[in-house]
């Protein structure tokens, strides 16, 4: 299958990239590299460097002729998006929306979309969220990505948009990419206090990136529709900077500050029907991944990403 990965050289989508080679599929990038590095992606993949908002999308489509295009790229910074809102909304909804308009001219099947179960469904319910949910994003980025799975159902011939948890893993970008097990890591290598914002008892979902790129592959040819990529379970900042703490022997203290506009309180997403519709389950353990991110940071595996282990 040919497949058009945008943000193919960020976290997610280096590591998905690699597994569709893997897959035997054909497979090319689009990326600017504002976040993404060049060397994350293999050295046989077609690369196009550019913008989603000013990129030649039609040449590149007619180019590559995908039937698959894979959508990751985005500003992915929730307190970015409270700062810059007409910023975020020029490239998550903007740039999506040429991207996808252009897909759909140039006759593309299928149309596979990394959304925000993280922003999209708004302040926790009391039980992990469904797909069912009444959405009510809380941030400027959360309205961008609902916002793009409505474009994405408009022009589409099928689509699907896959609602991912907080993604964490190797090749996390701390100065880029949001995520606090990245940011965690990267301070306490440097001997730096890492930050954690107001009281530190705020619940995410962690989903390993292997486990969210298992769910792009099975979307692949699975039914069209809207999936939550997480594991249901809900676990505070503080219990991550603690395992953290104890895995790399940090001995200084974080610093606590306010918390930011747009932050959720609680969030976990319930991940039954995607179990039932794609066959996908996440099957990481939290302890086992921190514990693989940080041998993997610290340089404990340099050749080999845990991500890709057989």
């Amino acid at each position: 299958m040919k497949i058009l990965v945008t943000g193919g050289a960020g976290f997610v989508g280096s590591h998905l990239v690699e597994a569709l080679l893997r897959e035997g599929h054909r497979v090319s990038v689009l990326d600017d590299f504002s976040t993404g590095l060049r060397e994350n992606v293999p050295p046989v993949i077609p690369v196009h460097e550019g913008d989603l908002r000013h990129a030649p999308l039609e040449a590149i489509l007619d180019a590559e002729r995908p039937e698959v295009v894979i959508h990751l790229a985005a500003q992915m910074n929730v307190r970015k998006s409270v700062a810059g809102p007409e910023a975020d909304a020029d490239l998550n909804i903007l740039g999506t929306l040429r991207l996808f308009h252009a897909a759909a001219q140039a006759g593309v099947r299928r149309i596979v979309f990394a959304s925000s179960g993280g922003t999209v469904y708004g302040e926790h319910s009391g039980r992990p969220s469904l797909e069912t949910d009444v959405p009510r994003p809380a941030s400027p980025y959360g309205i961008a990505k609902l916002t793009g799975e409505h474009y994405g159902r408009y022009f589409a011939r099928e689509f699907v948009a896959l609602r991912l948890a907080n993604v964490y893993g190797p090749r996390q970008n701390p100065k880029g990419e949001a995520g606090i097990v990245a940011l965690f890591l990267d301070a306490m290598s440097s001997g730096r206090s890492p930050l954690i914002l107001g009281d530190g008892e705020q619940t995410r979902d962690f989903v390993w990136v292997g486990d969210a790129v298992s769910a792009f592959l099975l979307a692949l040819n699975g039914p069209a529709g809207t999936y939550n990529v997480g594991t249901g379970v809900e676990t505070s900042v503080n219990a991550v900077y603690d395992h953290l703490r104890r895995i790399t022997g940090f001995q200084g203290e974080a610093r606590r500050v306010p918390e930011a506009s747009g932050e959720l309180r609680r969030n976990a997403l319930c991940p039954d029907l995607a179990r039932r519709e794609l066959g996908w389950t996440p099957t990481m353990d939290l302890a086992e991944g921190l514990q693989a991110t940080a041998d993997f940071l610290s340089e404990k595996h340099p050749t080999r990403c845990p991500c890709c282990r057989p």
